[in-house]
C-alpha cells in the first residue's frame, strides 16, 4: 500500500515540475526575459528527472536509471547556476 502511495507522489512531482516548467516557458516566451528562459529550462531538466524517477522506481524495475537522474539534476542546477551568475543585466 504504501508503494502506490510512493508511486502518486512521484508522480504528482512529475506533473508539478512539469507544470513550472510549461508556464515558466510560456511566460519567456511573452516577454523575452533571459532569466525566465534559465529558470523555464532548469525546470524543464528537474520534470526530466522526476520522469526518470517515476521510470526508475515504478516502472523499470529491472533497469537502474540512477545516473540519468542524476546527471538530469546536475544539468538543471548547471543551468540555473548560469543563468544566475552569467547572465546578470
Amino acid at each position: 500500500m504504501n508503494d502506490i502511495f510512493a508511486s502518486i507522489v512521484y508522480f504528482l512531482c512529475f506533473l508539478t515540475s512539469a507544470g513550472c516548467g510549461w508556464l515558466l516557458v510560456r511566460g519567456y516566451l511573452r516577454t523575452r526575459t533571459k532569466l525566465l528562459l534559465w529558470t523555464a529550462a532548469c525546470f524543464v531538466l528537474l520534470a526530466l528527472t522526476n520522469f526518470f524517477l517515476v521510470l526508475d522506481l515504478d516502472l523499470l524495475t529491472t533497469i537502474d536509471l540512477r545516473f540519468l537522474r542524476i546527471s538530469a539534476s546536475l544539468a538543471a542546477v548547471a543551468t540555473l547556476l548560469y543563468g544566475f551568475i552569467w547572465e546578470l543585466d
